[in-house]
């Protein structure tokens, strides 16, 4: 990089670090500069992010390597690193794509619930961008440091029983989850010496035998940790009750952070522990793949259990992240490119879906809701104790149940995977690449199987939900919905409808990232090779 843009990299973090420090020097009363000012940085984090996917995707003028950043100007493995290729700036882009319509659908009303969201929304940028940016696995833990602070914040955003209690079993399993994170980087660095990732994966293959079984041991107990935070079985119990709790636009931006956990496993199952390394400390292998398939066995069981949308969607972050552990597990380019597709079109879905709840129970009787038929979001929201309506929310738009009904088949038929959207050439893609190869396994069938199983669950319980709450007349006049509630959640089903009619070049994306994904010496020599920035020495 030459010039401003050889600072590009480290915007993701810095900016909204910067913005959130000044938003603490305002109080709550200067509502309107606080929200034009967040919004102003998600919206510079869509830029940023598509600057440098058009970077590393090889622009004209630009080879499309990984881009490294030396912080301090320090040459690794010595000094901190930053990454950008293409795995991490389409993760990147996921994330303030979803950052910044969730923001503003709670500019709304739910910015208001509670004290300093604004500030604690950039925060979780901030730590969710470092997560994908470093190359360092200690400052990794850093940065999910910064992202779980905030999100203890934002699930508590708007105070009421059930978020409380929910919020107790989030914090109390993510400090055991820091822990183990802090025990495994322990032990790989004691064997290795290292903990930058393209130094480490240069290490391992000449770790002596008798210190494999420590790396190992490390190895597991960090992909533990990694996998707490993906939702995987039989550790997954916090995650349904704990999204359900969120305020819509908090359960919509945690809808990335399970993706956080999966990212890093794809990233070090690759780099790190391929087959290449020489050991069997695994991220990856047919332990992951099982593990993949009771996760998403519980999930479909779940969203057919529940009675509840949040309850539904909640148990569906859990099939996502099964079906992309399961895939990972089994491994191979053409199934890392599916897997990528998947991973894309679910967040975006599983986030409009948690936009979407809250007008569409909004405008279910109030009887019908009391009743349990379908629960409200919050327990406190028809007794006007976390927020009240006012002309600040937006126009009112009319047509409500028409709207809602649309949106609401629009996400219905992106979950379960029907054509001709994204969600279904996902899933198709994962299915073909399983198909492709000499010998299909049981492990292959068993994906396949449980992929249309938790297609059909996720059918019948959402089609149930809308009956209930958007077919069934109610006695009282259709709710108040406004377009700033309804723009956010008609631009990301927008998105999902761009990943269908872009699937030929996006899926070529895809193709090219888990290629790179394959040939782990690149990301190390663009390491190794990073450059100095203008002006100072080595």
């Amino acid at each position: 990089m030459i010039g401003w843009d050889q600072h590009l990299i480290i915007a993701p973090i810095i900016l909204p670090i910067l913005v959130s420090a000044l938003l603490l020097a305002f109080d709550e009363r200067r509502r309107s500069l606080k929200r034009a000012m967040s919004f102003a940085t998600t919206a510079a984090l869509v830029v940023i992010a598509i600057l440098l996917l058009w970077r590393v995707d090889g622009g004209p003028g630009i080879d499309g390597a990984p881009q490294a950043y030396l912080l301090g100007n320090w040459p690794a493995p010595f000094g901190i690193v930053l990454v950008a290729d293409r795995l991490s700036a389409l993760m990147l882009l996921l994330t303030s794509v979803l950052g910044s319509t969730a923001l503003f659908y709670a500019l709304a009303r739910w910015d208001r619930s509670g004290p300093r969201f604004h500030v604690l929304f950039l925060l979780l940028l901030a730590g969710v961008n470092g997560a994908f940016l470093t190359g360092d696995i200690f400052n990794l833990f850093v940065f999910f440091e910064v992202l779980l602070a905030a999100s203890y914040g934002l699930i508590l955003h708007g105070a009421g029983e059930e978020r409380t209690k929910a919020s107790l079993h989030y914090i109390t399993i993510n400090i055991a989850t820091s822990l183990l994170f802090l025990i495994g980087v322990a032990m790989i660095y004691g064997v290795t010496g290292t903990l930058n990732m393209a130094d480490l994966a240069t290490r391992i293959p000449h770790v002596p035998s008798q210190d494999i079984g420590l790396l190992e041991a490390g190895a597991a107990i960090l992909g533990v940790a990694f996998l707490v935070k993906s939702g995987i079985w039989p550790l997954s119990f916090w995650l349904p009750r704990t999204y359900a709790a969120a305020a819509p636009p908090v359960a919509a931006i945690f809808a990335i952070m399970t993706k956080v956990g999966i990212y890093i496993v794809l990233r070090l199952t690759s780099l790190l522990f391929s087959d290449a390394s020489g050991t069997a400390a695994g991220f990856a292998g047919d332990w992951l793949v099982w593990s993949g398939f009771a996760t998403m066995l519980f999930g479909t069981l779940g969203i057919l259990a529940t009675r509840t949308l949040t309850r539904v969607a909640g148990h569906y972050v859990l099939v996502s992240s099964g079906t992309l552990l399961a895939a990972i597990g089994i491994g191979g380019e053409a199934l890392t490119a599916a897997l990528l597709f998947y991973l894309v079109s679910s967040t975006l879905a599983v986030g409009a879906l948690y936009l979407i709840i809250e007008p569409v129970e909004r405008n279910a009787d109030e009887d019908d809701i009391i009743a349990g038929v379908a629960e409200p979001v919050f327990d406190d929201e028809y007794t006007g104790a976390v927020v009240e309506e006012d002309n600040e929310a937006g126009v009112a738009i009319p047509g409500t149940i028409a709207i809602l009904g649309g949106g609401f088949i629009f996400c219905t038929l992106l979950l379960a995977g029907l054509p001709p959207l994204s969600g279904f050439i996902a899933k198709f893609a994962i299915i073909d690449a399983l198909f492709d190869q000499p010998f299909i396994p049981p492990t292959s069938w068993a994906l396949i199987t449980v992929i249309i199983l938790s297609g059909l669950a996720t059918l019948v319980a959402m089609t149930r939900a809308g009956i209930d709450l958007l077919w069934t007349p109610g006695e009282d006049s259709p709710a108040r919905l406004s377009v700033i509630e309804v723009a956010p959640i008609g631009l990301l089903l927008a998105a999902c409808l761009a990943l269908m009619l872009g699937a030929g070049p996006l899926y070529r994306y895809m193709e090219a990232t888990a290629k790179a994904l394959g040939a782990p010496s690149v990301y190390i020599e663009a390491v190794r090779a990073a450059p100095h920035m203008r002006g100072t020495t080595p």
